[in-house]
């Protein structure tokens, strides 16, 4: 068991996410869709983590607190999944390699528990992002 583990991230659409997305950004079912992160059961392990548990990612764009699912797709050891959103989008690089879209697949992140963390609405990680929101952490 380890305190922290180094993967590389991608960001993708996913079934549930656009499903979600249909009935709003700030609905439940739109949290419980894209404020996950999917990972290989070995890479969990290896964390000491069960899925279901809340982790927070950090990239050298950020940090957000999701929780850790077993994957719906294939996800192979080495590599963890937030589906593009509102938590991805607190992790993801702004290089552009001259494209003018962000590096949303490929770049590292380390992943370590945060079990005692809440897992913050898209309303707070939006508002945070631009400096409006006045609730606590």
């Amino acid at each position: 068991m380890t305190n922290k583990i180094s993967l590389n991230m991608i960001t993708q659409r996913a079934i549930e996410e656009g499903q979600a997305m249909e009935k709003g950004k700030t609905t439940p079912q739109y949290f419980e869709a894209c404020s996950v992160c999917e990972m290989n059961p070995e890479d969990m392990k290896k964390l000491g983590i069960w899925r279901n548990t809340n982790v927070r990612v950090t990239s050298e764009a950020g940090s957000v607190v999701v929780k850790a699912i077993e994957p719906t797709q294939f996800v192979p050891p080495g590599l963890a999944h937030i589906r593009q959103g509102v938590w991805a989008n607190q992790v993801v690089p702004p290089r552009t390699q001259s494209t003018g879209t962000p590096q949303y697949s490929g770049f590292p992140v380390t992943i370590e528990p945060a079990m005692n963390e809440k897992i913050k609405s898209a309303l707070e990680l939006v508002q945070g992002s631009v400096g409006m929101w006045k609730g606590g952490n």
